[in-house]
């Protein structure tokens, strides 16, 4: 029995390519690619995997996709997103993969010209090269508008029950969905925090200064952060959840800062940190405080001691320039 594996998103358009391939008799593994950035719900996947009844393979993309972010080779798109560069390292480790679990050839739910910079002709092929995978591709609902692959030419898959979609338009999509009774899926949009401008400030300042981690990335995901000098910055925590959420994430280094006998968020001071960074990052805890227009006592802790001090909050002509 031909196998092959399918990058699978969840969405509509990567489980209609699943079930076009499976009705031609082939078995189909699903591989679910992760980034410190993703937004969607692994649960989410699992249960439309389910629902086409796949094996699923969860694949998280670490300190590789970092440096990617850095520096891609094919630049950005619209906001800090490296979206080819990031299409070609999953499509480098399906390739691996599709050995490892026995397949003959990947499936993608591409459309031609749905996205204006991974899906467009060139980009297409452009990306199938740098893989290492001309040839082994299989794109199910644009295939009758594409060369042929190898595995039309080998007769694994037949070209004239594959489809001639392209374009933004879902419409064929959403028909094929009610014909096919697949009921549960991903919206189309979202699912990469690179594609959101402030998020990507957020981002770009972790690269400015040679902070951009996996460590850092999960940080970014909660509070206000503001940067106070070139090695320090600060996380204040907007709620409850986050301030327990922060607790969990201080290492020995950091700086720890609450406020005294009023309700207030916890803070984490990450970095080298002088007094004045100190007393800056004091200010602004005492600012997101219940006790707004009074001086407030913040209490101070490192590893090895705790002390109190108290501030005016920050003003807002003084906290903007530092906002990320």
């Amino acid at each position: 029995m031909i196998s092959a594996v399918a990058l699978f998103s969840g969405g509509l358009d990567s489980s209609l390519a699943i079930k076009i391939i499976q009705l031609q008799g082939i078995k189909v593994i699903g591989l679910h690619f992760t980034t410190p950035f993703c937004t969607r719900s692994g649960s989410a996947c699992h249960r439309v995997a389910h629902q086409l009844g796949i094996e699923l393979r969860n694949i998280p993309l670490g300190e590789n996709f970092l440096a990617i972010v850095e520096d891609p080779p094919h630049g950005y798109g619209k906001n800090l997103n490296p979206c080819i560069d990031c299409r070609i390292l999953m499509l480098k480790k399906a390739k691996q993969l599709m050995a490892d679990l026995g397949g003959s050839f990947i499936i993608t739910g591409e459309v031609l010209n749905q996205r204006p910079m991974t899906q467009n002709w060139k980009a297409l092929f452009e990306i199938e090269r740098q893989a290492g995978l001309e040839g082994l591709i299989e794109r199910p609902l644009s295939a009758r508008l594409l060369p042929e692959t190898i595995p039309q030419q080998k007769g694994w898959v037949d070209r004239e029950r594959l489809l001639a979609i392209q374009g933004r338009s879902r419409k064929k999509q959403f028909e094929l969905a009610r014909q096919f009774r697949i009921e549960e899926y991903s919206t189309p949009a979202g699912g990469c925090l690179l594609t959101d401008p402030i998020f990507c400030g957020k981002v770009r300042d972790l690269i400015e200064h040679n902070q951009l981690t996996l460590e850092e990335v999960v940080l970014l995901r909660l509070g206000r952060h503001f940067r106070l000098g070139p090695e320090a910055k600060l996380i204040v925590g907007r709620n409850e959840k986050e301030n327990l959420s922060l607790l969990h994430l201080i290492r020995p280094d950091d700086i720890k800062l609450e406020p005294l006998q009023v309700k207030g968020p916890i803070a984490i001071l990450r970095g080298r940190s002088d007094p004045q960074s100190i007393l800056l990052a004091a200010r602004i805890v005492a600012r997101y405080s219940d006790q707004k227009d009074e001086m407030v006592r913040i209490e101070v802790r490192d590893h090895k001691k705790k002390s109190e001090i108290a501030v005016n909050p920050i003003t807002d002509e003084e906290i903007n320039p530092i906002r990320l």
